[in-house]
């Protein structure tokens, strides 16, 4: 038997009150001078957290005590201490710390979401984890405790609204790949996890948001540009963003942008922007200044569709390019 399993089969018989506030000791215990001593207690407490909760591969955690440890970690605030002292713990229990969160998140009583409602009511926890992206020791930890966050569209809707947001054009920018990559992730998840926490989003901050967005397109790190590309790509082609769409292919500024972007030296590049442009110039009411600009383009748009490279056997999209060739040369 493990070292954490006697640990755990010691609390096991202890109440959740008392399992909480053993956790909620040590955390306190942080600030002191003993601190060394108070952190072997939080990594103690936390592993035998992980077991009371998730089991040890051979018993099942009793669910009607994990949903009283969660309502007891509520109600005793240990929810805030298990953000804000991140930084303060080591690589082992900041692995069990999150394997505990996202267990805690998704436990109901009643119809609540019981550590949902409790980070509803204190907000600057998302802040917190999102401004430790720049913290590179916690940062891919508070990327996985974010992306559980962003499953519930209360909290999704906080941080897009929040200043907090913008702060992941910078993120996904960041010399360290796998952060940068990280971070990428949770903001897909920000954009795609809840349809209508989007669409009032992007309704609300439209401009805002693409100017940002648009930088990224233009980035001097190609991993970012590429994946910017792809992402728009996906984004503007899904049916939920239809209205996004249709605002997107009407602007002029929109439409330079993926002109600029088939002339890319990345054929990856060049591929996913042409998914954009086809948009543009398919669109039936294409208002009159974009049909002015394709003509103003019209030479050099068609010598780089003629020359965008297609994959051997790729039917659709060398179908697809010729239609919009086709097009754009019927233009008056």
């Amino acid at each position: 038997m493990s070292f954490f399993f006697r640990m755990a089969s010691r609390l096991r018989p202890s109440t959740p009150e008392e399992v909480v506030r053993s956790i909620k000791d040590s955390f306190l215990a942080l600030n002191t001078r003993t601190h060394a001593k108070a952190l072997e207690e939080v990594e103690k407490n936390i592993a035998s957290l992980r077991l009371l909760i998730s089991g040890d591969g051979e018993v099942e955690p009793n669910q009607e005590q994990v949903l009283q440890i969660t309502i007891e970690i509520c109600k005793e605030d240990v929810i805030s201490l298990l953000v804000q002292n991140l930084p303060s713990l080591g690589w082992t229990v900041r692995k069990d710390l999150v394997h505990c969160w996202c267990i805690l998140l998704r436990q109901k009583d009643d119809e609540s979401y019981c550590c949902v409602q409790y980070i509803e009511n204190h907000l600057e926890l998302l802040d917190f984890l999102v401004g430790c992206y720049k913290n590179l020791d916690i940062a891919l930890n508070c990327g996985n405790m974010l992306r559980e966050c962003i499953k519930y569209p209360t909290l999704a809707k906080y941080i897009l609204e929040s200043g907090s947001f913008e702060l992941f054009f910078e993120y996904v920018e960041l010399p360290n790949f796998d952060i940068a990559s990280d971070a990428l992730n949770t903001f897909k998840d920000l954009l795609t996890k809840h349809e209508t926490v989007v669409a009032e989003f992007l309704g609300s901050h439209y401009d805002q948001f693409f100017e940002l967005y648009s930088r990224l397109l233009f980035s001097n790190n190609y991993v970012t540009r590429r994946q910017a590309m792809k992402f728009l790509s996906e984004f503007l082609l899904e049916a939920p963003n239809s209205q996004i769409m249709k605002r997107y292919i009407v602007e002029v500024r929109f439409l330079n942008i993926m002109i600029n972007l088939l002339k890319d030296s990345s054929k990856n590049i060049r591929i996913c922007a042409f998914h954009v442009f086809k948009v543009f110039v398919a669109n039936p009411n294409k208002p009159r200044c974009i049909i002015e600009a394709l003509l103003e383009n019209r030479r050099e748009l068609l010598k780089l569709l003629h020359n965008l490279p297609t994959s051997k056997g790729d039917d659709e999209l060398d179908e697809e390019k010729d239609l919009i060739i086709q097009q754009i040369q019927k233009l008056a």
